[in-house]
């Protein structure tokens, strides 16, 4: 059975290292989607309760995180960067010391 394109998204995602994130546009390029990097946050947003993919590993090409700051979601996702040692500040994520260079 051939994966879909969001299990190909989940396995790329699966892969990035713990204290590392990766850009949209880095995960679609790795699933083999191309240039389809707004795919990806639909894709993730489809995951299953109780999966273990790390989404909060993928942020912007920039280094920002997507959600809007204040938001819970942006909350979970800086404190989970955080709990790995990726350093978060005014909702940014340095690439050049925490991008995932596989």
């Amino acid at each position: 059975m051939e994966a879909t394109k969001d299990q190909k998204i989940w396995q790329v995602v699966l892969s990035i290292p713990e204290g590392s994130v990766a850009s949209y546009g880095q995960v679609a390029s790795m699933a083999g989607l191309g240039r389809q990097a707004r795919y990806i946050g639909r894709a993730l947003g489809k995951l299953p309760a109780g999966h273990t993919v790390p989404w909060y590993r993928v942020i912007r090409s920039n280094g920002q995180i997507a959600f809007p700051e204040g938001t819970e979601t942006f909350l979970i996702q800086k404190k989970l960067l955080e709990q790995e040692g990726v350093e978060v500040k005014d909702g940014r994520i340095p690439m050049r010391h925490y991008q995932w260079q596989p």
